[in-house]
């Protein structure tokens, strides 16, 4: 049969309208499936001189912030109503549900304010305010029920991290690193409420039996998380302990023994089971406070401050005065805010000209008086509902910590973001 010339380039024609058609439908396939792709090894980071790279060599500094009042909670981020009197600490909220309520009861509450106060939601917000990390404060008894040891267990008899599963899960398919930081630890590190335990002396650091069996806990915590994300490349970091001898009232040759031996115990126990994660450890308040990590062995070390002061000078003073005492290791400002003659635009200038890493404290808190202030990105104003710890029933508790304290539905944007911070992402 003879095909005419006219019917045959219509006919080549449509096969190319049809091939076309297809490599567009499969090249816009492979576009989308490459968009969303999540942290692989690639991105799994390591230190090399003062600075942090991703398995591709790439230099990488982190830009992000903290999930405070989440599993650690202080008083003016988080919606309890303590009586008057009684010091605000996570001892005393856990302990007194657990009174009122008995565990299990206690711990539904616990677990309902952790499902709401951070949602996919906000992870969401963080990684499309451009912010490459998110340092997750946690305390001992997210997995231990008491500091006699006896561990918080899953649905199958194993010890139960599956908050800390889901917040690296959740970074790990929006490429958001995660710094794991021991805010408390067994017995307290410090003198501060925001360790779980007020105003009982660090512990965690006597020479005592009870001062070894806290540490022995700390160590089996430590050793069991190290474990357990030994090569998940959304870890940043484990920040060994946060604000170690804060407010214990000593000398200074005593709070640098303290947190040298401290130190020197934890990162032998992580190192034990994970010989790849990067390990920070924090100098409170001076770069003093730490010793030169090539004189301990240490390796793969990030050092780190917080600073919360009220000059511009003092802040940049000390951000260089850390760099002279430590010039070999990463540093990193954990924690910081502006606060009366310290500006926004000083702290990263400096921050960013002399290549720290940096963690805003914090995203979300409740009010207490801190609207107008520096310290959240999402707040509210005084008269949130609070659950009250001592009086409220069950019922109450839980509609105060239900969706009332997720951020899409009960907060507002402070306004710190867009006028202060976004411009140094």
């Amino acid at each position: 049969m003879k095909i005419s010339t006219k019917r045959l380039i219509s006919l080549l024609l449509s096969v190319l309208l049809v091939f076309s058609t297809f490599s567009f439908a499969l090249a816009a396939e492979t576009e989308a499936t490459d968009e969303v792709t999540g942290f692989t090894q690639d991105d799994f980071l390591s230190v090399k001189g003062r600075k942090m790279f991703n398995a591709l060599g790439e230099e990488v500094v982190l830009k992000g912030v903290n999930l405070g009042g989440w599993l650690a909670r202080e008083d003016w981020l988080c919606p309890d109503h303590i009586p008057k009197g009684e010091q605000y600490d996570g001892e005393y909220i856990y302990d007194t549900l657990e009174e009122r309520f008995g565990r299990e009861k206690a711990k539904e509450l616990l677990d309902l304010y952790h499902e709401n106060w951070i949602t996919e939601w906000d992870l969401d917000n963080i990684k499309s305010l451009g912010f490459n990390c998110v340092r997750v404060p946690f305390w001992y008894r997210n997995f231990y029920y008491d500091d006699n040891g006896t561990k918080i267990l899953d649905e199958n008899g194993e010890w139960d991290f599956s908050i800390l599963d889901w917040v690296i899960e959740e970074c790990r398919e929006r490429e958001l690193y995660v710094i794991l930081d021991m805010h408390g630890a067994v017995g307290s590190q410090s003198d501060a409420p925001h360790s779980g335990r007020a105003f009982q002396g660090a512990q965690l650091m006597e020479k005592s039996e009870r001062g070894e069996r806290y540490r022995e806990l700390t160590d089996e915590l430590w050793s069991a998380i190290a474990s357990r994300y030994n090569g998940e490349p959304t870890v940043a970091m484990y920040d060994l302990l946060n604000e170690p001898m804060c407010d214990v009232q000593c000398g200074e040759l005593t709070r640098r023994v303290k947190i040298e031996a401290i130190y020197t115990r934890l990162y032998d126990t992580v190192r034990a089971v994970d010989s790849d994660h990067i390990i920070t450890m924090e100098c409170i308040w001076t770069g003093f406070a730490l010793p030169q990590s090539f004189l301990k062995g240490w390796t793969n070390v990030v050092y780190q401050v917080h600073f919360y002061n009220n000059s511009d000078f003092i802040f940049n003073f000390f951000l260089l005065l850390t760099i002279a005492i430590h010039p070999n290791v990463p540093l990193m400002v954990g924690e910081f805010y502006p606060h009366q003659k310290t500006t926004w635009e000083n702290c990263f200038k400096t921050m960013n000209k002399l290549n720290y890493s940096w963690m805003l404290w914090t995203y979300k808190a409740t009010g207490h008086g801190m609207w107008s202030s520096d310290w959240c990105l999402y707040g509210h104003k005084d008269g949130f509902w609070r659950a009250d710890i001592a009086n409220g029933t069950y019922e109450e508790i839980a509609e105060a910590w239900g969706e009332r304290v997720q951020t899409q539905s009960n907060f507002q944007d402070t306004g710190h973001y867009s006028k202060n911070v976004q411009a140094h992402l």
